[in-house]
């Protein structure tokens, strides 16, 4: 064979070989780009979807499968069995989820054709897309899971601006619920300096914090400090009481001594008031209770409109929160509208029984060696604990505060 004659039919092989090659390579980029751009659109088509049939279904207001569906569509999967099929289910057909009607699960296969990849015989890729949503409703229970004591504050400073500080010799002697801390100060979201101590009472009961801590003493802190945990959204994530006491105008009663529920735009108590009548109590002025000045009041809840709230040493305190209807458990409760200063003070025969609840609020607790104290779970944005004596809190679902909780709809993968 002539060797010219030879070299092209090898010439033609190796071209025929780099053709195969080629075609090959093109399969790949294009139609593997093809393939990897279908399966992120499928699942983001899948994430809308689930998230849509899981807000609908928490609204109630109409058909949650045909939602996702429409989503689907709108997203380009249109569930005509040949280039896609759309499947809804609740509770989710696998997955950590299995059982679970809170969960929605959307499962979009999409069938991709192909160009160059038919010459292997490929003329189809088949994407499979999952995504679960949640959709939990709103419910009425304790209020942060029943935390004893929480300072809401997302972030703080070691100085001006404390989270949750406890200095001097006071005690925190809490019985019940743990105490969580919201700020992510990496330093110094959780303060303990001098004497301050906390010592909680009860099985899985701890102090928790976001952040990080600076601890002078850690042998005053029983069971210790956990760190790292999840933030909490500010505002959190319940529905607050509603504000306010209508048309009814609170009144000092002809005895002098005790006055009845009602707006009081004025200084409270007023001089002379020893006693509340049950019954709900909006103060425009905030609360003065000067040292050794009683006041005593069984089924009351005291909303704070504006001004400060004070608490004086070795004042006679016996105020007990409404044990039915819409304030039920709510004893003290400044609005987030509201920015306070909240001292809880009192003598060795104090009694505060129902939450403290001031969101956007420093609350600054003393001892004042009662040994009834606070049967109360008291939130703050931030919490200051100081004094010489121990404080004692416990807490109880049942004298406590029960809120609305917000519904959730949520992407759980």
């Amino acid at each position: 064979m002539h060797p010219q004659i030879k070299e092209r039919g090898q010439a033609l092989v190796i071209i025929a070989i780099a053709i195969v090659l080629l075609v090959a390579v093109l399969g790949l980029v294009v139609d593997g780009g093809n393939v990897f751009l279908d399966r992120r659109k499928a699942q983001g088509a899948a994430d809308s979807a689930a998230l849509a049939a899981a807000l609908i279904r928490i609204k109630g207001q109409g058909d949650w499968v045909a939602s996702a569906l429409t989503s689907a569509k709108d997203n380009g999967y249109e569930n005509d069995g040949v280039h896609s099929v759309v499947q809804v289910y609740s509770p989710p057909s696998d997955g950590p989820f299995v059982g679970n009607v809170e969960y929605i699960e959307v499962i979009i296969t999409s069938h991709v054709n192909t160009y160059f990849a038919k010459v292997f015989g490929m003329s189809q890729v088949t994407n499979i897309a999952k995504a679960t949503a949640r959709s939990k409703a709103s419910e009425v229970r304790a209020v942060l899971n029943g935390l004893a004591v929480v300072s809401l504050a997302p972030s703080s400073n070691c100085l001006n601006e404390k989270a949750f500080w406890v200095h001097g010799n006071t005690t925190l002697d809490i019985t019940g619920g743990g105490v969580f801390v919201n700020s992510s100060n990496k330093d110094c979201a959780f303060i303990q300096q001098g004497g301050g101590s906390v010592r909680i009472h009860g099985a899985g009961q701890q102090i928790t914090v976001v952040g990080g801590v600076s601890v002078q003493k850690p042998q005053l802190l029983s069971p210790g400090v956990s760190v790292g945990a999840s933030a909490m959204n500010y505002p959190p994530p319940f529905f607050m009481p509603n504000a306010s006491c209508g048309d009814e105008v609170a009144e000092v009663n002809a005895d002098g001594t005790s006055m009845s529920p009602g707006t009081w735009s004025k200084k409270f108590p007023p001089e002379g008031i020893t006693s509340l009548e049950p019954g709900v109590y909006c103060l425009k002025d905030g609360i003065d209770l000067a040292e050794d000045q009683t006041l005593a009041g069984q089924n009351v809840a005291l909303i704070v409109l504006g001004g400060d709230v004070r608490f004086g040493s070795h004042a006679n305190v016996n105020l007990d929160a409404p044990d039915k209807g819409d304030y039920k458990g709510l004893l003290i409760y400044v609005p987030t509208e509201v920015s306070a200063k909240v001292v809880l003070d009192g003598g060795p025969n104090a009694t505060f029984q129902g939450t403290i609840l001031a969101p956007a609020s420093q609350i600054i607790i003393k001892g004042n060696d009662s040994t009834n104290g606070f049967h109360s779970q008291i939130i703050g944005y931030t919490v200051e604990a100081d004094g010489s004596s121990n404080v004692v809190i416990v807490y109880e679902d049942a004298q406590n505060y029960d809120a609305v909780t917000m519904p959730e709809v949520q992407l759980s993968q």
